[in-house]
């Protein structure tokens, strides 16, 4: 049950590496990221200092092949760098082919990721379509077999995604752990002079399931640069405490994740706050936020929350920001809310194809604050702001362009005035006609 040789020490010598793309003046405290072995998904690498990647599960029935192929597409629009689906069942399996093919004819090039429990050795092998439509195979090693079949069916699927040269994510889960494992170090804990609690040694487990799983794959023929590495757990401390353990002990490509967050401002606290933390210290390469959706609700809110949260941390950027203060006595009036809002949903609406006509726009800074206490500054450092007047103040608005004062509003006109000025700023700083925008994004 030990861990494969060299692991440990490879992990601390490879140390961590800044993420090229980052700036180093924008760290901000923000920790070196932890060096990982890049990994190609479908032409998305995750590891090796790339971004960090945004990517999303469908909750449609894969069988059905249009409704799956539309919840794809929606999630890609949306910014899902990568998109898994399950495959459960012989009809899931054979809906695959016909998922990448619809794919195809909406013009959606996202990579796709099966996720495979209990049978994945068997829907892979009677399903070649499938094994080679997919990018990306996801199994549980506490569910793919157990005792002998395990290390026979796990080989199984380790020789397709070979064959098929695919990438596969080993993802532990607390809720699946593989009990011998667990079993094997309980008692081994019993016996210790200095027995760990059973949360240490559940974690410990968590660790080796995915180190001993990954050492398997590389024995059986996978390359180290074929395989990620996850371990979800439902508690925030808990997931903080397995990925520093994950990360300090090896080197494989990282995927985050809180599993069964939960719904709403619930999933998406817990989220954000067990996976910044991990951001902040250097650790994870995709991420995945597991929102569960109001009833009807769409799905595509985890994407914007992943991107949200990387974003606010400052290593990617997808939108423009909209920064607007929270409102106080001072700001009786709605205008600034509305205000807020309108700018929002019009950036949000205009985003595809502001991408392709202003490339650099969802470096956009824009502020509208509600009255003078903090109102000038915030739209100071804003690229483009606007201080609206709050209760009792002149009935003006300046906006300042790159720090400098450029103008000041008024009147029933004032909201359709300051987005001809940001839609005009936007033109000038980023119209690709404009010789001076690269300078400009670079300084």
């Amino acid at each position: 049950m030990n861990e494969p040789a060299g692991l440990q020490a490879k992990g601390r010598e490879q140390g961590r590496t800044r993420d090229p793309g980052q700036d180093p003046g924008q760290d901000h405290g923000v920790a070196p990221r932890h060096r990982t072995v890049a990994v190609n998904v479908g032409g998305v690498i995750v590891g090796g200092g790339a971004p960090i990647v945004v990517q999303s599960m469908t909750n449609t029935d894969t069988a059905d092949a249009e409704a799956t192929a539309r919840q794809v597409a929606a999630l890609a629009r949306a910014g899902s760098e990568i998109v898994r689906i399950t495959v459960d069942r012989d009809e899931a399996a054979a809906a695959v082919p016909r998922i990448r093919e619809r794919l195809a004819q909406m013009k959606v090039e996202v990579p796709l990721v099966g996720d495979f429990h209990y049978i994945g050795h068997k829907l892979l092998a009677e399903h070649p379509e499938c094994a080679a439509a997919l990018d990306k195979y996801r199994i549980n090693p506490g569910n793919v077999g157990f005792r002998e079949k395990r290390d026979r069916q796990f080989g199984a699927i380790i020789e397709m995604a070979a064959k098929y040269e695919k990438t596969v994510r080993i993802g532990a889960n607390w809720g699946s752990l593989d009990q011998e494992l667990l079993t094997h170090l309980m008692d081994a804990n019993a016996r210790s002079a200095a027995p760990k609690t059973a949360r240490a040694v559940t974690h410990e487990a968590m660790v080796q399931s995915c180190l001993l799983s990954a050492g398997r794959a590389e024995e059986i023929g996978l390359s180290r640069d074929k395989i990620i590495l996850s371990a979800k757990v439902s508690a925030v401390q808990d997931l903080i405490a397995v990925y520093r353990m994950l990360a300090q002990r090896s080197d494989y490509a990282l995927h985050l994740g809180l599993t069964e967050a939960g719904m709403g401002s619930k999933g998406i606290v817990a989220s954000s706050a067990a996976m910044g933390v991990l951001l902040q210290e250097g650790i994870g390469d995709t991420i995945r936020v597991s929102l569960t959706p109001e009833p009807g609700g769409d799905r595509t809110l985890e994407v914007k929350v992943a991107q949200e949260l990387l974003q606010t941390m400052g290593f990617r950027t997808f939108v423009p920001l909209v920064a607007a203060c929270p409102g106080c006595g001072r700001t009786t009036s709605t205008v600034f809310q509305e205000l807020a809002k309108d700018i929002q949903d019009w950036i949000s609406s205009s985003m595809p194809a502001w991408k392709t006509r202003y490339p650099g726009v969802e470096a956009l800074n824009v502020a509208v604050m509600g009255c003078i206490v903090n109102g000038p500054g915030e739209s100071k450092h804003a690229d483009i702001g606007i201080s609206l007047p709050g209760t009792g103040e002149q009935p003006t608005a300046p906006v300042f362009i790159d720090g400098a004062k450029a103008a000041t509003l008024r009147g029933p006109t004032l909201v359709n005035d300051f987005k001809a000025i940001v839609g005009d700023y936007i033109e000038r700083r980023f119209g690709k006609g404009d010789s001076n925008a690269a300078s400009r994004r670079a300084s």
